[in-house]
């Protein structure tokens, strides 16, 4: 099914929910009059090298902005409603207000004075919505590289911060890093010294 897209409006999505390290991050888009939106898609299912291609086409032609729930944030609300919250933050950082504000899932904005709708599965069905999970996805690819190096040992390069058995082994050899997140399972585990 084709993407449709939403004139004057924007499309929010997040990436990163699922991993035990590292920030949630949040982007909103609106997408200009004529935008080229071939190829655009829920960035699950791109490769590498056609995120890349797309961000590019994104951050030359499009307006957008990018948030970031940090761990601490994600361990005092919860993961939904830090998620929920970054994406508001984003949407009202765009430098033009959006008539209504698309949001991937099935949860509307929280905490924001800007009219949202929810759309589940919006990644594959709003143009707008597409664009965002590009830009969430590849910002925090690329920031979790960065903070591989900061925080060595664990390999958050390859699996940036998703529970594989590597990241488990790292997880039990080294202890939680700054950036895990303490109430996610192995890691709140390990701090009860029950992790296997």
């Amino acid at each position: 099914m084709p993407l449709e897209t939403k004139p004057g409006c924007a499309g929010t999505d997040e990436a990163g929910r699922g991993p035990l390290a590292g920030p949630v991050v949040a982007a909103a888009v609106i997408l200009p009059e004529g935008f080229d939106i071939t190829g655009l898609n829920d960035s699950k299912k791109l490769t590498e090298d056609q995120r890349a291609v797309l961000e590019e086409r994104i951050l030359v032609g499009a307006i957008y902005a990018i948030e970031f729930a940090w761990p601490e944030e994600i361990d005092q609300k919860n993961i939904l409603w830090a998620s929920i919250d970054a994406m508001a933050r984003a949407a009202e950082k765009l430098s033009q207000v959006p008539e209504r504000v698309y949001v991937d899932g099935n949860h509307k904005l929280r905490n924001s004075h800007l009219e949202s709708e929810a759309v589940v599965k919006g990644d594959a069905k709003i143009a707008e919505i597409a664009a965002a999970s590009i830009l969430a996805k590849n910002t925090r690819d690329r920031l979790m590289r960065v903070l591989a190096k900061v925080h060595p040992g664990y390999g958050f390069e390859k699996h940036f911060g998703y529970p594989t058995p590597e990241h488990l082994e790292a997880l039990k050899a080294l202890g939680p890093s700054p950036i895990h997140r303490k109430t996610f399972g192995p890691v709140a585990d390990l701090d009860q010294g029950s992790l296997f």
